[in-house]
């Protein structure tokens, strides 16, 4: 199955065109303990910023 993770953070090392995602893997965590209530409360481990 083919997904899309889209992403807004352009200074991302891996942001690409169309707002697309191109890391192998993403990692996210709730800022909040083991569970989150909204999108809010999650943080995006596979960011990198790019140079």
């Amino acid at each position: 199955m083919t997904q899309v993770v889209l992403c807004e953070v352009n200074n991302c090392t891996y942001w690409g065109s169309g707002n697309k995602c191109s890391a192998d893997a993403i990692y996210v965590v709730s800022s909040k303990g083991k569970q989150a209530s909204n999108s809010e409360e999650t943080d995006c481990k596979t960011f990198e910023p790019e140079f």
